[in-house]
């Protein structure tokens, strides 16, 4: 009896311990991750508030149904379907303890949060080692899965039609042009992929995974923190490998990239109907066969399998995207054109007919968007209020005459 009693004694002591050492811990990373963000929250965001609920480890273990409801794998990330407060969400958890990725995804989040091709973080558990992300819902899932045929499940949707994937590409080239212009110093998304991408239930595209953005002072800045976390040579731009340098058109020559994926359909680590070299990739695949080869080549062939009225004219639009692709790919930062010339130029192939105009000339005579950039800079310098910034989304959002 006085036996069992001990036994009993000594396990209800310790758990005990064991609960008091995870509340520890708990409060621990709270405390840490919390000062951490507040402190970048403050910086990036001109000392204004941001609402970003807190939620504890326990709700969103119940919300996910303990992290059953996987829909992505990424390499550093797992995205999860959750229901909050009668709600669906996005819940994002980073593979290690990484919480310095993870609470720079959230306040660039919230800080560009106002666009709508931005995915809107909702709140935040800081209770875990690293925090975990809440983010507004997206109905349509990844990009990705829907350009995609991947090799493990060979799952593919309805492809998608050209016309869906040019506005796509539009938009988030209009994403990119916000963040390098409406803010006093720009930010650099510095990772531009299908799996960076989500579609809301009407298919507008969502920009996220802003981990390895940064915010420069005008030109270019040392990005040793995107160097040092794991080395992700795919978007190591020719400038990054050489310099460890980032500008702007760091931006630019990974969304060139993203352009020759929509274009071919697949995965620039993936690919199965070229034939690229071990050593090579596709930009340098690209780049030296597409004189020499015909559009046919290398466009994904549900493209050309569409149905309607395309010919010539879907022929012009995709060389046009093709040529503006290899522009934005350049090896040299400088001759690549700005995000904002990229976001006119799509919006000119988008408008293009059978009417016979011209899709071709020179990308560096045309006119920036002046109007954007100049109430951008006039809305900074009275310390961007949100009324302002909308003016700016609304200047930037009007037709785009060529």
């Amino acid at each position: 009896m006085r036996g069992n009693w001990f036994t009993s004694y000594h396990f209800f002591n310790k758990t005990r311990k064991q609960r008091e050492e995870r509340k520890e811990r708990e409060e621990r990373a709270f405390y840490e991750n919390g000062s951490l963000l507040l402190e970048q929250l403050i910086a990036s965001c001109n000392c204004k508030p941001i609402p970003i609920r807190t939620f504890s480890a326990q709700q969103l273990l119940l919300a996910t149904n303990n992290y059953s409801s996987e829909l992505l794998r990424g390499r550093w990330v797992h995205w999860y379907k959750g229901s909050l407060e009668g709600r669906i969400v996005l819940i994002k958890r980073f593979d290690y303890a990484l919480p310095s990725l993870a609470i720079n995804d959230l306040v660039f989040s919230a800080q560009m949060s106002g666009h709508s091709n931005v995915l809107k973080p909702i709140g935040c558990c800081l209770h875990t080692p690293c925090p975990i992300l809440v983010y507004e819902f997206a109905a349509n899932g990844f990009l990705a899965d829907r350009i995609f045929v991947f090799p493990v499940t060979k799952r593919q949707h309805q492809p998608m039609v050209w016309e869906r994937r040019l506005k796509i590409a539009r938009q988030i080239a209009y994403a990119l042009s916000y963040l390098h212009t409406a803010f006093p110093r720009p930010v650099i998304h510095m990772y531009i992929d299908m799996c960076s991408i989500l579609l809301d239930e009407h298919d507008v595209p969502k920009l996220s995974n802003f981990f390895f953005s940064v915010s420069i002072p005008k030109g270019e800045a040392d990005v040793e923190v995107y160097r040092g976390l794991g080395k992700p040579i795919r978007f190591i731009t020719p400038e990054l490998k050489a310099k460890g340098k980032a500008t702007e058109k760091t931006d630019v020559f990974n969304f060139g990239r993203f352009l020759l994926e929509l274009l071919i359909g697949e995965d620039a680590r993936n690919i199965t109907r070229l034939t690229i070299d071990e050593d090579s990739s596709l930009v340098a695949y690209i780049h030296n066969r597409a004189q020499g080869s015909c559009i046919n080549e290398i466009v994904d062939p549900a493209i050309l399998a569409e149905d309607g009225e395309g010919g010539a004219s879907l022929e012009h639009q995709l060389q046009a995207v093709l040529d503006l692709a290899l522009t934005c790919t350049e090896e040299d930062p400088q001759t690549r054109p700005t995000m904002v010339d990229v976001t006119k130029q799509l919006r000119r192939i988008e408008r293009f007919t059978k009417t016979g105009e011209e899709l071709g000339g020179n990308l560096e005579n045309l006119k920036l968007l002046e109007s954007v950039e100049e109430h951008a800079s006039a809305s900074l310098k009275r310390n961007v209020s949100s009324d302002e910034i909308q003016k700016v989304k609304e200047v930037s959002e009007r037709p785009l005459e060529v």
